[in-house]
């Protein structure tokens, strides 16, 4: 898995009802945007996460960028 500073990491719940879980990615930690990354979760609070199969990343396009 790899990822950007800006990119948003989507875990979605394991059970029915469970929610959806999305994290800013604050900082990449790991060489060429692997893991662990420095996260801000939908509740504010911040940590270091390493992404397991359930992960999912969600790609930020940097500002002007067309198509």
């Amino acid at each position: 898995m790899k990822a950007n500073k800006g990119d948003w990491v989507i875990v979605h719940g394991h059970l029915a009802g469970e929610p959806t879980r999305r994290a800013l990615i604050l900082d990449v930690h790991g060489r060429d945007g692997e893991p662990p990354y420095v996260v801000q979760w939908d509740d504010g609070h911040e940590s270091t996460y390493f992404p397991a199969s359930d992960a999912v990343i969600e790609r930020h396009a940097p500002s002007g960028s067309h198509g």
